[in-house]
């Protein structure tokens, strides 16, 4: 028996490895599956019984096709078939009116049984992929089996007379019952191992019937063997994981899942790897998955203040005054909304006179000229005493039109100048020039600078003062005093006006 056994083991296995390359575990995805196995059959009646002695009993084998049903049933039609035997091995001795004692039957049986499998691993009870899987059979057949043998009657079967036993020759229902344990092997392989009772309705296999005793024949069969579904399921992502399973049934091609076909999060922040930037570290989605602790939508990585709340366009880092510099770095942290400021956050102040441009009313002072609180010059009292005279307004020294060229107007004015300079040597004077809207801005420039030269020659020719004490600028057309749309506007724009300069 050993060695049948062996044998069918190995052919079984054999079998395994040929179709496991092609089948996955039966499931509603692959309705049908196959099954081989090796049996050991064991009988019980009237002479006795090997039914759970080890080591006792008959080898066979067989082959079952289940369909699946639902997650708790299948429909199971199996075919099998075994050589069956027993002696009481009685010596010697006479039965009741003066038979023998020592009676035996030997044969084959072949069975055909339809059955309803009653799985435990439905999903409710054990999970559909668990790797033991119960189960109960009960179904109805039919036996075709050929014995022959030494029973109450005597000899029976082949070439021997028919006693009132049997002839040999018997088909018959049997009704079955079995309990079982499945192993899932791997995806595409189960093994399985199972006991059952097939109960032939009849007592004629061993050619005996004990009287009052109403108990056909009865054998166990224990079956061991691997089962292969057959089919392919539906997997519409190719992600390995059927549709009927897979919750993210759109997967991209080529993207690692888990077991619910959905692509693996390994930091479990709702963005999957392959599109998380920091895929070991829970982040945000607007991110790509990177942490913000701040919450400031500059991910921390690239975030120079990552505990702050801040500005992207700042590496998120605050800037509490809105004027474009971290808070870190600006040195003067309450600018007034709207306000140009410079790198340091301070407001401009493009002639260092210490008023900001934006409230400077004179942004192009000299530099070292002092201001008052609207960026100015300050106008300091001229000196007065014996001999060093006084000054009128010089505002309106005129020109001609279109031209650098003095009025007569002026002369008066300008000769003024000349000897409060020559009276008062701790002056100087700085001329600039002024030009009316009529023309190009670059000529208007290039007029006003024009116009304040000749001043300033008049000035050093007349008194003979030294160049260093006039300095000269031009304006163009951006300092009006006057409106440029009427003609005396325009006129009173012609101008070049004289600041003094205490030394």
């Amino acid at each position: 028996m050993k060695k049948v056994l062996n044998k069918m083991v190995a052919m079984a296995f054999l079998l395994s490895a040929f179709l496991a390359t092609s089948v996955q575990a039966q499931n509603a995805d692959n309705k049908w599956a196959v099954s081989g196995f090796a049996s050991v059959y064991q009988y019980k009646g009237n002479l006795g019984t090997e039914w759970f002695e080890f080591g006792q009993g008959r080898t066979g084998g067989g082959l079952s096709i289940s369909r699946y049903l639902s997650p708790s049933f299948d429909f199971v039609a199996q075919f099998s078939g075994a050589r069956i035997d027993y002696n009481n091995n009685v010596q010697g001795g006479v039965y009741a009116a003066g038979r023998p004692r020592n009676m035996y039957f030997d044969g084959e049986t072949r069975n055909i049984i339809g059955a309803f499998k009653l799985k435990m691993n439905n999903g409710k009870i054990l999970k559909e992929d668990a790797f033991i899987q119960p189960y109960l059979m009960l179904g109805y057949g039919g036996a075709f089996s050929d014995v022959s043998g030494k029973g109450a009657h005597g000899l029976f079967g082949e070439n021997q007379p028919a006693n009132r036993g049997t002839d040999g020759d018997l088909s018959h229902g049997v009704a079955f019952g079995a309990a079982g344990i499945g192993l899932r092997i791997t995806e595409r392989l189960g093994a399985f191992i199972q006991t059952g009772q097939i109960y032939t309705f009849t007592d004629q296999y061993d050619g005996f019937k004990r009287a009052g005793d109403k108990r056909p024949d009865r054998f166990l069969q224990h079956n061991f063997g691997l089962t292969f579904a057959l089919g392919k399921p539906k997997d519409t992502d190719m992600d390995g994981v059927p549709d009927r399973k897979d919750k993210c049934p759109d997967t991209p091609s080529g993207v690692k899942v888990d077991e619910n076909g959905c692509p693996v999060d390994t930091d479990k922040d709702g963005v999957p790897d392959y599109q998380d930037n920091c895929p070991d570290v829970a982040g945000v989605a607007n991110l790509n998955g990177c942490p913000d602790k701040d919450g400031d939508g500059v991910a921390d990585a690239q975030d120079q203040c990552p505990d702050q709340p801040g500005t992207a366009a700042l590496q998120g880092c605050p800037d509490a005054d809105g004027d474009g510099v971290a808070d870190q770095n600006d040195k003067c942290p309450g600018t007034p909304a709207g306000t140009q400021v410079d790198a340091t956050g301070c407001p401009l102040d493009a002639d260092a006179d210490g008023v900001a441009d934006a409230a400077d009313k004179c942004p192009d002072t000299p530099a070292g000229t002092q201001v008052d609180s609207t960026g100015c010059p300050l106008r300091k009292p001229i000196p007065r005493g014996v001999g060093r005279g006084t000054l009128k307004d010089t505002t309106y020294i005129q020109f001609e039109f279109d031209k650098a060229v003095l009025r007569k107007v002026s002369f008066r004015t300008l000769d003024q100048v000349v000897r409060f300079l020559k009276a008062n040597p701790e002056f100087t004077v700085n001329v600039s020039g002024h030009a009316d809207a009529t023309g190009t801005d670059e000529y208007n420039q290039g007029l006003s600078e024009r116009r304040a030269a000749a001043v300033a020659r008049y000035l050093t020719a007349r008194g003979r003062l030294g160049k260093e004490r006039v300095t000269t600028v031009g304006y163009g057309e951006s300092r009006p005093r006057a409106d440029n749309e009427t003609a005396e506007g325009r006129a009173l724009n012609r101008r070049a006006q004289v600041e003094l300069v205490v030394e």
